[in-house]
C-alpha cells in the first residue's frame, strides 16, 4: 500500500496554466509590436512545433536555455525570410508578454486553493525565471505554494536527477514516498519523477496512449480528477477495492475517469 501523499509538485506551463493560449497571444502581440506583419495561425503552429523540439533538446542536455530562447526565433525568422538579428530583442519582449495571458486549465486555481490547507504544494518548472514569476504573480497563485523551484535558479533542468535532488533537500519532507508530481510532459515531469523514485500523475487531456517505455503511476484527463486520487490514497483504499471510476490498466497506471 502506498504511503500518504503530503507533498505535491506541480508543473506550471501546460498543466496549471494554458501555455498554448499564452504563446498564441504573445506571438501575435510581439509580431505587431515589431511591425513584422500578420502572425497567422499556421505560423503560430509552425513556431509551436519548433519551440517544442528545442525544449526537448534542452531536456536531453543538447542545448543551453540562453541559446534555446534565441536560436528558436533565429530559425523561425529564417524560415519566414525575416531579419534574424532581431531575435534577442524579440525574445525579450515575447517573454514579458507570455505572462500577460492567464488561462487556467480545468479550473486549476480553485483546485490549488482547495488543496492548499491540506498539502504542501510546490511549483517545479523549466521556464525562464522572470517569465515564470510574472505568470505566477499575474495568476495570483504565489500564496498557495510553499516554494517555487525553477531550473535556472537550481542549475539543472527537469528531468535531470540533480533538479529533483535539490527539490527534496528544500521541501518539508525528505521521504520520497510523500511526493506526487503532476505534469503534462512525459519527457520532463513523468520521466523526472520516475527517475527520482516518486509517484507521478500524467495530466493527459488529449487522452493519448501511455507509451510502453514510460509508466506513470496515475493518468488523468482533467485536473479535478486529482481529488479522486488523493482521496483514495489518503483513505488507504487498496487497489482491489477501488471503485469503478478508477480503472487499472495493463501498464499498472491508474486511469481516473469521470462519468
Amino acid at each position: 500500500m502506498f504511503a500518504m501523499i503530503t507533498q505535491l509538485l506541480w508543473d506550471l506551463d501546460g498543466t496549471i496554466l494554458d501555455f498554448n493560449a499564452a504563446e498564441h497571444n504573445a506571438l501575435q502581440d510581439t509580431f505587431a509590436s515589431f511591425r513584422l506583419g500578420p502572425c497567422t495561425e499556421q505560423m503560430i503552429a509552425d513556431y509551436s512545433a519548433l519551440n517544442d523540439s528545442y525544449w526537448k533538446r534542452l531536456e536531453r542536455g543538447e542545448i543551453t536555455k540562453p541559446r534555446l530562447v534565441i536560436q528558436r526565433f533565429e530559425e523561425f525568422f529564417a524560415s519566414l525570410g525575416l531579419d534574424t538579428s532581431i531575435a534577442p530583442a524579440f525574445n525579450q519582449e515575447y517573454q514579458l508578454r507570455l505572462g500577460d495571458t492567464i488561462c487556467y486549465r480545468d479550473n486549476s486555481y480553485t483546485l490549488i486553493q482547495e488543496l492548499h490547507p491540506l498539502y504542501q504544494q510546490y511549483i517545479v518548472t523549466n521556464g525562464p525565471v522572470n517569465t515564470q514569476y510574472r505568470k505566477l504573480r499575474n495568476a495570483k497563485l504565489l500564496p498557495y505554494f510553499d516554494k517555487i523551484f525553477i531550473s535556472d535558479e537550481i542549475g539543472a533542468e527537469k528531468p535531470a536527477p540533480a533538479f529533483f535532488d535539490y527539490v527534496f533537500q528544500h521541501t518539508a519532507s525528505h521521504d520520497k514516498q510523500d511526493f506526487l508530481i503532476i505534469g503534462d510532459s512525459l519527457t520532463s515531469d513523468i520521466k523526472g519523477g520516475i527517475q527520482a523514485g516518486i509517484r507521478t500523475c500524467w495530466y493527459n487531456p488529449a487522452n493519448l496512449p501511455v507509451p510502453e517505455h514510460m509508466k506513470p503511476t496515475y493518468v488523468i484527463s482533467d485536473l479535478q480528477m486529482l481529488k479522486d486520487i488523493l482521496e483514495i490514497r489518503q483513505m488507504g483504499i487498496s487497489i482491489a477495492s477501488v471503485p469503478a471510476t478508477i480503472n487499472t490498466s495493463p501498464s499498472a497506471a491508474f486511469f481516473v475517469s469521470r462519468s
